[in-house]
């Protein structure tokens, strides 16, 4: 018999799946100004971003497993992940750590990638022993903690009390591993980036609205569906990167990403790295492990190729190319105060 915590994995992954859209995430706010003698090669372009020693700039997003299916699918996505040297983060653990019976759907990570960059992955609010439990089971190289109090509160069975500070900066403090304190798709402010950085938080991935909805997600399975005004609430992944613009943190981008100038964008408004979900999620369910693999083959391909389109070799090069911004976001940023990266 199926755990109902299992059976909400399953659910997610249905639901992520059929309210899968285009990016909304902002990104069509921010334009390059086209640069018709970029004076590079392709050759020239290098994409490693100087970060946990990533060769590229994209990594595989926190998404699945806890369940039969879910493990399945964090089996096929570990090997591409081998297959294209990309780092992968798992989905949250928290149900393995209740259910022995589901380790096995998590660890799949480490079987089809051993040598792999590899996430592991809890909640806020867990503590220092439940965090180490979850980087021991995957042998993980680091560990996001996400903050998703947008979402618990809108899942008919989600946590109440997010009293989390005091938790992460324990795990901050003890991990032998790298911690990235990630959103789960609201964004993140520069409020909430100041108190991370207070307690010694080094990598934040913003991960704004515009990709997976889990507002909307949790709201489907409530019997009223009463919560269906949340849809649009939180900052869109370009706002969050200028909220984290002046942050001495190191920024990642998740939410919203689906192409490679989604992907070039975020990384001109400040990005390290930037982590694809919904999308990856998307293409292994429509069309399976190899077009999938094709797929993410052509995306870096073309992320290099448009790095060329705008004559920028590195990932620091790009971050000085002049881009114009949508009245709408330059407002957002006059409100908030906000310099523009």
């Amino acid at each position: 018999m199926q755990s109902q915590q299992s059976h909400r994995k399953d659910e997610h992954v249905f639901l992520a799946e059929k309210y899968y859209h285009q990016s909304q995430a902002g990104f069509d706010a921010v334009r390059f100004i086209h640069t018709a003698l970029p004076e590079l090669a392709v050759s020239d372009v290098n994409l490693q971003p100087n970060l946990f020693g990533w060769l590229h700039p994209v990594y595989i997003n926190a998404m699945t497993g806890g369940s039969a299916q879910t493990g399945k699918l964090n089996g096929q996505l570990a090997q591409i992940a081998q297959q294209q040297q990309l780092a992968i983060a798992s989905g949250s653990q928290a149900i393995a750590l209740k259910d022995s019976s589901v380790v096995e759907t998590f660890t799949t990570l480490r079987k089809h990638n051993p040598e792999g960059f590899i996430l592991a992955n809890l909640g806020a609010g867990h503590t220092w022993a439940d965090a180490k439990a979850a980087i021991a089971m995957l042998d993980a190289n680091a560990l996001e903690i996400h903050l998703n109090a947008a979402q618990e509160l809108v899942m008919p069975e989600g946590d109440r009390d997010f009293h989390w500070l005091d938790d992460l900066a324990t795990i901050v403090a003890q991990s032998p591993v790298p911690v990235i304190v990630k959103e789960v798709g609201f964004g993140m402010s520069r409020e909430t980036l100041v108190a991370l950085a207070e307690i010694g938080v080094q990598y934040v991935d913003v991960a704004g609205r515009g990709g997976t909805n889990f507002a909307q997600i949790e709201n489907s399975r409530r019997p009223d569906k009463d919560f269906a005004y949340l849809a649009s609430w939180g900052q869109t992944t370009a706002e969050s990167l200028l909220e984290a613009a002046s942050s001495p943190m190191t920024a990642l981008a998740t939410g919203g990403i689906q192409t490679p100038l989604d992907a070039l964008i975020a990384l001109r408004l400040g990005a390290r790295s930037v982590g694809m979900s919904g999308q990856v999620l998307h293409w292994l369910i429509q069309d399976g492990l190899d077009a999938t693999n094709t797929k993410l083959q052509a995306f870096m391909a073309q992320l290099t190729q448009l790095m060329t389109l705008v004559g920028a070799n590195s990932l620091n090069a790009l971050r000085d190319k002049s881009v114009v911004y949508a009245p709408e976001l330059l407002s957002y940023a006059k409100q908030r105060q906000l310099a523009l990266p």
